[in-house]
């Protein structure tokens, strides 16, 4: 008997030309950057720069598919800036766009911080490392606060350990996780000169400003009007003072901040019904926030530092 040929499998016809606009469309990339406008207030820079490495990784894939010198371009990055400035948020989207355009194979994100990645004592940093690397394959890691990685003070640190397999695996491994160091600036600064590995592997680094005290009250009725609350006038002056007051106390943390704040005042609006309601609540009573439910706030009893270089 004589074998039966197997049929030549033809090689995939290269294209002559490849239209950008349709693929920005068709790979779902438009849909992402559009949800990361209308999530995120503000951030005009940091927007424009997660439109340009999504201009940079259509090319790259357009490039490939033309049968052009390709390499899988870098795709760790760098977040800096203040806490509650949307680093983990963009950091989610941008998962979703390396899924889409192809660059990873799920597209999720695992969120980690040095407690995560260092053990205790000899023999448990590497197993620890190693778990984590493994959960994100496939997807971006996300390490904040990246720098506490690092602490050379300490002799007894295992921190270096899980540096040094991290770095083996962005160099190894790159073309399946993506990874992204957040934090402060100044000290993520400091980091990187301290651990120049991270540098030379990091192409994209990306500064997030802080909110302005308008994008923080938008903030604020955006998370209101997403949980059916609302301010009523003199409450939205009232919040104006606030967000002006509380950047000037410590610890300010931007969009967290004010987060927590609008949980106090729900929480201080639940209690104003309850003692003073005489009859049945209708909807508006239950989901407007008034003046004195933020006024409550010890804020309004610290002084601000202008305030207090002008009794």
């Amino acid at each position: 008997m004589s074998a039966t040929a197997e049929p030549e499998t033809s090689a995939p016809e290269i294209p002559s030309a490849i239209d950008l606009r349709e693929e920005f469309e068709s790979s779902g990339v438009k849909d992402v950057l559009a949800e990361l406008d209308r999530d995120l207030i503000g951030l005009a820079p940091v927007k424009k720069r997660i439109r340009e490495t999504a201009a940079l990784l259509l090319v790259e894939r357009a490039r490939k598919r033309m049968g052009l010198a390709h390499e899988t371009p870098t795709l760790h990055m760098s977040f800096t800036g203040n806490p509650g400035t949307g680093k983990t948020t963009v950091a989610l989207r941008m998962a979703d766009l390396l899924h889409r355009l192809g660059y990873i194979r799920k597209g999720h994100l695992v969120s980690v911080t040095r407690d995560d990645l260092v053990g205790q004592y000899i023999g448990h940093t590497a197993p620890k490392t190693k778990e984590i690397l493994k959960k994100a394959m496939g997807g971006v890691l996300f390490i904040d606060e990246a720098y506490y990685l690092y602490r050379p003070e300490n002799e007894r640190d295992y921190g270096q350990e899980a540096i040094e397999i991290l770095l083996q695996v962005m160099e190894n491994q790159r073309d399946d996780l993506v990874v992204i160091l957040a934090g402060y600036s100044q000290r993520m600064e400091r980091f990187f000169e301290s651990n120049p590995g991270f540098r030379s592997r990091i192409a994209h680094h990306i500064d997030f400003p802080d909110y302005t005290d308008e994008e923080l009250l938008e903030i604020a009725r955006k998370m209101l009007d997403h949980q059916n609350y609302h301010l009523d006038q003199p409450a939205t002056a009232a919040l104006t003072q606030y967000i002006a007051r509380r950047r000037e106390q410590p610890h300010f943390a931007n969009a967290r901040s004010i987060r927590n704040a609008l949980d106090r005042a729900r929480l201080r609006q639940a209690n104003r019904l309850f003692e003073t309601s005489k009859g049945p609540l209708d909807a508006t009573a239950l989901s407007t926030i008034s003046a004195e439910d933020i006024t409550a706030s010890r804020v309004f009893g610290i002084k601000t530092r202008s305030e207090a270089a002008h009794p």
